[in-house]
């Protein structure tokens, strides 16, 4: 399977949120993407720019779903869900929050900690990852299949 590899540098909060609106131009649903990264990396901050990439959110309307497992996003033309699944340890666990009915034609799904999952990791159409360089810059490496 052939993979395209990109790196970005951002130096704040802003230009994270700006990355992911860029980002969300390259994104054509149905699309299922992992976020990688440790606590406070970024992951959610980025998905703030992809769902205003989308027109699906405002910035400040993107937060992160560590509690309720998945927020859903609606745009005119593309629907986003932004997981989280720090907190879910089996397959089975995963099996209820409905992934399947989430990855539809219009979908773009952001999944954060799916790395935890080998069948995530096989079946992703891409995986960011990042990485904090210094306390506001990041590294993005964005790996599209």
């Amino acid at each position: 399977m052939l993979t395209s590899v990109q790196e970005f540098l951002t130096q704040s909060a802003e230009e994270s949120i700006a990355l992911g609106e860029r980002m969300a131009a390259q994104f054509t649903p149905p699309k299922l993407i992992l976020l990688r990264g440790d606590l406070g990396a970024g992951k959610t901050t980025l998905t703030k720019g992809i769902a205003l990439g989308f027109d699906a959110a405002e910035a400040d309307e993107v937060t992160s779903p560590t509690f309720t497992l998945v927020h859903e996003y609606r745009g005119p033309q593309v629907t986003i869900y932004h997981l989280d699944l720090y907190r879910i340890d089996t397959e089975r666990e995963l099996a209820t929050l409905g992934l399947e009915e989430m990855c539809a034609d219009n979908a773009i799904v952001l999944i954060e900690w799916g790395e935890k999952f080998p069948r995530l990791l096989r079946e992703c159409d891409a995986e960011i990852i990042i990485e904090r360089t210094g306390e506001d810059s990041r590294k993005f490496v964005l790996r599209a299949r």
